[in-house]
């Protein structure tokens, strides 16, 4: 079998997976976005489809006004005596907690927080007992990988918490899972920081609690010292067994906007890679201990075929699915019909840690036409390629004196600049595109069948290297008002990528 990385493309970082007897489900972190943890399934591990989301009410995380790349860090999704467990953190209250449900495609229960900080948290079951574990520091103020056993129902510590490794010497020690296999207790983490130097590290021990034994060939998988190579910053992974016993790591990289430019701009997104164990019960990973473009192997099902969507457009997702808002939506500003979008602007605009009238869908590859039919009847609205609040580019209809204007603007931290304009005099709509190259963004809208270009952008400024944090690109639909009143109609959205050769 073949297939090419990455198996889940876009903005979906710090997977998490498990397999309840032939399924696999598979858990992203969302930071800021609701509705919270995006949710996927899969039959073969390679062609996964999203089924819902774990945080869809207000009471389960707290969202309000919170900064970008605040919210919710990295899940872990675990299956115990028929119920699904999602923990986390919420890392602007700095409070790990887990939510639960007995039917995957349905709601999850409310908030069971731990009384145990750090962030990464994850769970592990056996024998009738739930251990926690996060990163952090224990009781006695030691850091490293630190773990309790809690009362499930409850969240209840019924351990005192205490650190069971300390890594192999990286900085940034998280991501701590923990297994048992052929009798023995693995316990996976990452390392390095989740940019260039990242690593998946691991050890070994005879019990919960350790003492546990470092890998003597850590890390077991980096790309960290593959210069010229598009794919970096791999790690934070989860290992799980297919149907076949064949192991494997899902966990998170990034995509270079190219092989000698060291900026990404699509987020952290999920690869896959195989795991060998060895006669000593130390396993190996992928090409030589890194993640490759394309993997082949000879003992894997050669019928399962990888199918990549290539095209989203209004009628081929779904508003609870793909779709997303910035923080918490006023729901009254949103009227989601099958074939049409309606958005009432208000005051909040895209600079701010707020709710504006907001509703995205991750990029998901470099080379990209988008376009949508806008229409309003004041104020301004259009297509965001969105980053974070100080790091977007605008591509909007507006209203100007008594007339209508396209115009591009670019923000990128402090600068905010409207690139160019054209009047579009008693015209109120037009299409709107947006051609994207894993370099350049170019923006154009179109009238009565004549394209107009209004100008180009860098990707690169709109890079986690330039902008900081956590999260990728969204392609957004957004109206804004001063005076809160504007209503705007988008029509015939198409996101197509396209092969590069």
């Amino acid at each position: 079998m073949k297939y090419n990385n990455p198996v889940v493309k876009g903005f979906y970082p710090d997977p998490s997976v498990c397999k309840v007897k032939d399924t696999y489900y598979l858990v992203c972190s969302s930071f800021q976005y609701f509705p919270g943890v995006p949710i996927f399934e899969s039959k073969d591990l390679i062609n996964w489809k999203q089924i819902g989301h774990c945080l869809t009410r207000r009471n389960q995380i707290q969202l309000e006004k919170i900064n970008s790349s605040g919210g919710v860090f990295a899940p872990t999704i675990r299956y115990n005596d028929g119920r699904f467990y999602m923990v986390t953190t919420n890392d602007t209250t700095h409070q790990n907690f887990y939510v639960w449900t007995d039917d995957i495609h349905s709601e999850w229960s409310d908030p069971i927080f731990v009384d145990q900080g750090g962030i990464d948290p994850s769970l592990f079951f056996e024998d009738g007992k739930a251990y926690f574990m996060s990163n952090g520091a224990d009781d006695e103020g030691v850091p490293g990988i630190v773990q309790c056993e809690i009362e499930i129902a409850t969240g209840k510590k019924l351990s005192p918490s205490k650190t069971i490794w300390q890594g192999s010497g990286g900085r940034y020690l998280e991501s701590p899972h923990l297994y048992k296999i052929n009798g023995g207790y693995y316990l996976m983490a990452a390392e390095g920081g989740t940019e260039y130097g990242h690593m998946v590290t691991y050890a070994r021990g005879k019990a919960p609690f350790g003492p546990f034994e470092g890998y003597a060939k850590n890390p077991v998988l980096t790309n960290r010292n593959l210069g010229g190579y598009e794919i970096q910053g791999v790690g934070h992974g989860d290992l799980i067994q297919d149907n076949d016993g064949n192991w494997w790591i899902l966990h998170l990289g990034f995509r270079q906007i190219h092989k000698w430019f060291t900026f990404h701009h699509l987020g952290r997104e999920v690869f896959l890679t195989p795991v060998k164990f060895g006669e000593d019960g130390w396993f190996t990973a992928g090409d030589q201990g890194t993640t490759t473009q394309t993997f082949e192997l000879d003992y894997v099902d050669s019928d399962v075929i990888q199918d990549e969507k290539k095209c989203y457009s209004f009628e081929n997702t779904s508003w609870d699915m793909e779709w997303c808002h910035l923080r918490f939506p006023v729901d009254e500003n949103y009227q989601l019909e099958e074939n049409q979008l309606t958005l009432k602007g208000t005051n909040v605009s895209l600079d701010q840690a707020d709710s504006p009238t907001f509703l995205g869908i991750r990029q998901r590859d470099f080379n990209a036409t988008i376009s949508c039919d806008v229409s309003i009847n004041s104020g301004e609205a259009g297509i965001t390629i969105y980053m974070d609040e100080n790091h977007h580019y605008d591509l909007a209809i507006r209203k100007s004196g008594d007339g209508y204007e396209a115009m591009e603007r670019l923000n990128i931290g402090d600068i905010k600049s409207v690139e160019n304009s054209v009047e579009l005099q008693a015209v109120n709509k037009a299409t709107l595109i947006i051609k994207a190259s894993n370099l350049n963004y170019n923006f154009f809208f179109n009238i009565d069948g004549k394209e107009i270009a209004l100008g180009q952008a860098q990707t690169r400024y709109l890079s986690s290297e330039v902008a900081g944090g956590f999260t990728g690109v969204l392609i957004g639909l957004y109206a804004y008002s001063k005076e809160g009143n504007n209503e705007a109609v988008f029509k015939e959205f198409h996101c197509e990528y396209q092969e590069v050769e």
